[in-house]
């Protein structure tokens, strides 16, 4: 099943080079925005810039690929523009923020970034941020526009997202040993490229992607990973960018493959999705993150006849599960695949959802000495 690894030799520091070239690469794109506006400005023409369209209208799937992609689209901002003038000042000043942040050498949270930004425009009673979301949408805008992702702008996001098992790695200098990591694991940052953690020593044969941490630390407290060599991962829910990042880097330059635990509904079917072939909102991101030949292991739909699981742990498909369903099944990357449009169907057919901690019902270690690994002994799982 998994591909047999090697043991590298570790880094003993980051690299300070590779992220001189990048924040070097990133102050220009800063410095074009502004050469834009001003030499417009003192044109006498209109300042303005374009931003690449974030849209389901501008994604792409590529299906050699197996990925999203976005599309040539953009959309022009421009300062006289009533409805664009405000989003025009806003990236503006957080471009501003950016490049305090590349001069000054250090990094800043996206709620950092808000309040950085956020202030009462002279005169008036207008605040050039109303929310956080106003400002983490321009943040992104700044991404594509810059072609900068958000950890080249030196911007991070909440820690969310943990892991534990058989990998020692570098990370800002420090070793860390996931396999003595306690009871609450390894916290994943947000910031996971090369020049912050680097891979030493790797015995793991693969990667265990569970949904919530609540699940995770059942596979850790019973060891799992150390009975199974892998690493095993938690995004928290809806996996964050560090943890999709560092899952595509496990899979690239380890050589291992990426085996998810999720729920038994649409929810868990989308963020198995956005683990394989990336988001619609983050489609610029998906050379990075995307891993196409990620697999889903469960739970699945026969798993209630299958595991024999009592009717405690049917949850009843809302409307809203029922829409969202139909809405998952027609996905060009699920609507041509045969297993995916059984698995829907039968879950539709069902009426419930069900999540992977029904499986206690049959023992409170069911799930990891039994439900796993058996399906891992049949790779019984679909891609």
């Amino acid at each position: 099943m998994a591909k047999k690894t090697t043991t590298k030799s570790a880094p003993t520091s980051p690299r300070p080079n590779a992220w001189a070239q990048r924040d070097a690469k990133t102050a220009r794109s800063l410095r074009d925005l502004a050469d834009g506006v001003v030499k417009s400005s003192l044109a006498g023409r209109e300042p303005k810039f374009d931003v690449p369209t974030r849209a389901a209208s501008n994604t792409k799937w590529n299906k050699s690929r197996g990925i999203l992609q976005m599309g040539p689209a953009s959309n022009t901002r421009e300062l006289f523009s009533l409805g664009q003038a405000r989003s025009f000042m806003q990236t503006l000043l957080h471009a501003q923020s950016i490049q305090k942040l590349l001069q000054q050498g250090k990094t800043s949270s996206l709620r950092g970034m808000y309040y950085e930004s956020k202030h009462t425009i002279a005169g008036t009673k207008e605040s050039t941020f109303d929310e956080q979301a106003e400002s983490d949408k321009i943040l992104e805008d700044l991404e594509v526009t810059l072609g900068s992702l958000r950890e080249e702008l030196h911007i991070f996001a909440d820690v969310r997202g943990g892991l534990v098992g058989n990998i020692t790695f570098i990370d800002a200098g420090d070793e860390i040993n996931a396999r003595r990591m306690g009871s609450g694991g390894y916290q994943i940052p947000s910031i996971v490229e090369p020049e912050i953690i680097q891979f030493a020593k790797c015995d793991a044969e693969f990667v265990l992607h569970v949904e919530k941490g609540t699940v995770w630390r059942r596979f850790n407290e019973d060891r799992f990973w150390e009975k199974h060599k892998c690493i095993v991962t938690h995004g928290g829910g809806q996996p964050p960018r560090g943890v999709r990042r560092l899952l595509r880097r496990f899979h690239d330059e380890l050589g291992l493959p990426i085996i998810c635990l999720l729920d038994c509904d649409p929810w868990g079917h989308y963020i198995y999705s956005v683990i394989k072939q990336g988001s619609i909102s983050l489609a610029f991101e998906s050379e990075r993150l995307a891993i196409p030949e990620a697999k889903f292991l469960g739970i699945r739909a026969k798993d209630y006849v299958q595991c024999e699981l009592p009717e405690d742990v049917q949850i009843a498909l809302n409307e809203r599960d029922i829409a969202r369903a139909k809405q998952i099944r027609e996905y060009p990357w699920f609507r041509d695949h045969r297993g995916w449009q059984r698995e829907i169907k039968q879950m539709l057919d069902n009426g419930f959802k069900m999540e992977v901690e029904s499986l206690i019902k049959k023992d409170i270690s069911y799930v990891t000495e039994t439900y796993v690994p058996e399906r891992l002994a049949a790779k019984d799982w679909l891609e």
